[in-house]
C-alpha cells in the first residue's frame, strides 16, 4: 500500500494565510486555517509550533505594515518625528476593526501574545522602535544615549495607551501618554 505524501507548507505561507484569516475573522481557528491551507492540523502545528506564536507572527506582520506606513508618512524629524510616527501608528491600530474585535473577544490571549515571549510581539515592537530612534537621531538636535532603554520605556508607554482597556479596563488619555513618551525621549 503506498504511503500518502505529506503536504509541505512554508512558515511564510502559513503567516500569509493567517493574516488573511485573521483579517476576515478577527481570530485564528487552527482547524479552519489548516483546511484553508490544505494541510493537516498536525502539519500546521509542526510549522508554527503554537497558536500563540502564529498569532504573534500575524499581529506583528499587520502592525509592521501600519508602522512602515506611519514612518513613510512622517514629515517631522527628531523627537517630533518619533511622536508623529507614533500618532499615525496609533490611529491605524484604533481603526483596525479585526484587531479591536480580537482584543474584546480574547483578552487573555491578546495580553499573552502582545506582551510576553509567547507571541513575541513586544520584543519585535521594541526592536522596531529602536530603529525609529536610530533614524530620528540623524537630527543633530537630538541624540539618544541609551537606545535600548529608551525604546523599551517608550513602547511600554505607547502600549499602556493603546491597550488601556485590555490592561485595566478603561480608556487612556492619548495626550497624557504623549507627554510621558515625550519625557522619555527628552530624557535620553
Amino acid at each position: 500500500m503506498p504511503v500518502p505524501s505529506r503536504r509541505v507548507v512554508s512558515a511564510e505561507r502559513v503567516v500569509q494565510g493567517g493574516c488573511v484569516f485573521f483579517l476576515r475573522n478577527a481570530t485564528l481557528d487552527m482547524n479552519a486555517l489548516a483546511d484553508s491551507l490544505s494541510v493537516s492540523r498536525a502539519t500546521l502545528y509542526r510549522v508554527v509550533h503554537s497558536r500563540d506564536r502564529l498569532l504573534g507572527d500575524v499581529l506583528w506582520r499587520l502592525a509592521e505594515r501600519l508602522l512602515t506606513r506611519a514612518c513613510a508618512e512622517t514629515a517631522a524629524t527628531g523627537v517630533e518625528g518619533v511622536l508623529e510616527t507614533t500618532r499615525r501608528f496609533a490611529v491605524g491600530v484604533r481603526q483596525a476593526r479585526p484587531f479591536r474585535a480580537f482584543l474584546r473577544a480574547e483578552p487573555a490571549t491578546a495580553a499573552r501574545v502582545l506582551f510576553t515571549p509567547a507571541g513575541g510581539v513586544h520584543a519585535r515592537v521594541v526592536d522596531a522602535q529602536k530603529g525609529i530612534l536610530v533614524a530620528a537621531a540623524g537630527d543633530p538636535t537630538w541624540s539618544p544615549a541609551d537606545l535600548d532603554g529608551a525604546a523599551f520605556l517608550y513602547v511600554r508607554i505607547v502600549e499602556s495607551m493603546l491597550y488601556a482597556e485590555l490592561i485595566h479596563g478603561r480608556r487612556a488619555d492619548p495626550a497624557t501618554a504623549e507627554r510621558a513618551a515625550r519625557a522619555v525621549l527628552e530624557a535620553c
